[in-house]
């Protein structure tokens, strides 16, 4: 592992950014951005999602009330709606989430190579997401991205600390907890 690896400086420096320019996400950054999260692996590759994209300022304002931490969503330049299957259905299978995740993680890592912030917000208010919207009343929207440019240019070349992070020794078990 060097941090000459891009995969490996991506993961090592990747931070939370919540406050960005005003201008809008170049149209290949913001298609390089879908690609990643396209072409995320899913559980036996049923890929059981779609994203909505809003870029909408007005849009962008309201989809910032669907939580108690969704604020960042009001000055992005673009949030993606994470879209699947209700998880909470009686017959779907809880993989859903996994593979969300997985979609996520790839978008925003996507993202922090091209210089582009992002950050989630996790959607309490159901209704006014849906209304916002407009997905289908059998699909369901737990998470939301906020992606743009950072205000700070300074947060994409800035290492994190240490703060926050257990060591290794306290998170890994060999064979047996």
């Amino acid at each position: 592992m060097s941090d000459r690896d891009p995969v490996w400086s991506a993961i090592a420096t990747r931070r939370a950014i919540r406050s960005f320019q005003d201008r809008p996400l170049a149209a290949e950054h913001l298609e390089r951005i879908l690609q990643a999260g396209r072409r995320s692996g899913s559980s036996k590759n049923l890929q059981r999602w779609a994203f909505i994209v809003c870029r909408d300022r007005a849009t962008l304002r309201e989809l910032s009330r669907v939580g108690p931490w969704a604020g960042h969503l009001a000055g992005a330049a673009a949030a993606i709606a994470l879209i699947t299957p209700d998880p909470r259905a009686p017959d779907s299978p809880l993989s859903v989430m996994f593979d969300l995740g997985q979609v996520a993680d790839l978008m925003m890592l996507a993202a922090w190579e091209i210089g582009v912030g992002s950050v989630p917000a996790t959607v309490y208010e159901h209704d006014l997401a849906r209304r916002l919207l407009g997905y289908p009343g059998d699909q369901h929207c737990e998470y939301l991205l906020s992606f743009g440019y950072p205000a700070n240019a300074e947060d994409m070349t800035r290492r994190p600390g240490s703060v926050g992070r257990r060591p290794l020794s306290e998170l890994v078990h060999q064979e047996r907890w």
